[in-house]
């Protein structure tokens, strides 16, 4: 690694047959990018540090100092104040390179950002295996949303190109989708959401799900809906009563208007826009 970063003369250890410029030379005047830096091994980052205060290095194997001027971009997946804690990393290294901090949330935390990534993914390889995918179903695209995706992009990126590698068409269908997303036999692998409680406008009514019968492949008879008169001031205007369902679900889901557009049954972008009509209503209502 440090022969990467860098670079050796010929010579230097066995299979050094010529001199060889490390990413910190090739680097000069632009950005050198240094993913996992928290798993850089500490001996290592002890020579980095010199190189981030100085600007300068060896190449391994030589005496000669070298100096290059550039940016330093590093990633991790882990928690570095941990692996300091744990002697790991090195703590005057981490102060050293932590001088503009971002954080990127979890691709869980911004469901906004899944389906222009599977777009663009969709795009990229459907025209690298000469495939005429062009869209998502609905059902696929409320399976992507409310995913959890533990591996965030990667895992998303994978998802697509076995859907692409794997299938034929111009619309992935739900169906098409892997596990964990879907089961191979064409059947959901995990329970569908709980349905988030609803507004009941005053009213609360207790209605028992039939249980079927899994010997005759036959359920029982739904018991009837018990009969409940309403007087005039408890029916509420349909419009109301929806906005309170959709407000209830988008509740229930923490803000996340795509994962309860999901669980609703509807589209983001009609949640979006009876939201528009709504607040429209309310500031004629204000007026």
């Amino acid at each position: 690694m440090e022969s990467e970063i860098f670079g050796h003369v010929k010579g230097a250890f066995t299979g050094a047959i010529s001199d060889h410029d490390g990413a910190a030379t090739q680097a000069e005047g632009g950005t050198l990018f240094l993913d996992e830096i928290c798993e850089m091994d500490i001996h290592l980052q002890s020579k980095l540090l010199r190189f981030i205060q100085t600007g300068t290095f060896h190449k391994v194997g030589s005496a000669r100092m070298e100096k290059v001027d550039i940016r330093f971009v590093c990633a991790t997946n882990r928690d570095p104040l941990v692996e300091i804690g744990a002697g790991r990393f090195r703590e005057d290294l981490y102060y050293r390179l932590h001088v503009i901090p971002v954080q990127l949330p979890s691709l869980r935390d911004r469901p906004d950002d899944i389906m222009p990534i599977a777009m663009k993914f969709l795009h990229d390889y459907s025209e690298e295996e000469s495939r005429e995918f062009e869209r998502f179903s609905d059902q696929s695209i409320n399976r992507l949303v409310t995913y959890d995706w533990p591996g965030n992009v990667r895992q998303l990126q994978n998802v697509i190109r076995q859907v692409v590698v794997m299938n034929k068409g111009r619309i992935v269908e739900e169906t098409m989708l892997p596990y964990p997303l879907y089961g191979n036999n064409g059947q959901a692998i995990s329970t569908p959401p709980a349905r988030p409680p609803f507004a009941t406008s005053g009213m609360e009514a207790s209605i028992p799900h039939p249980i079927p019968n899994y010997n005759t492949g036959v359920s029982p008879p739904q018991p009837e809906m018990p009969t409940m008169p309403l007087r005039p001031k408890q029916i509420m205007p349909l419009w109301q009563t929806e906005k309170e369902a959709i407000q209830t679900a988008i509740d229930s889901c923490n803000g996340n208007i795509p994962k309860a557009a999901a669980l609703l049954g509807i589209s983001a972008s009609t949640i979006y826009r009876k939201k528009q009509v709504w607040e429209a209503e309310e500031a004629k209502s204000a007026e």
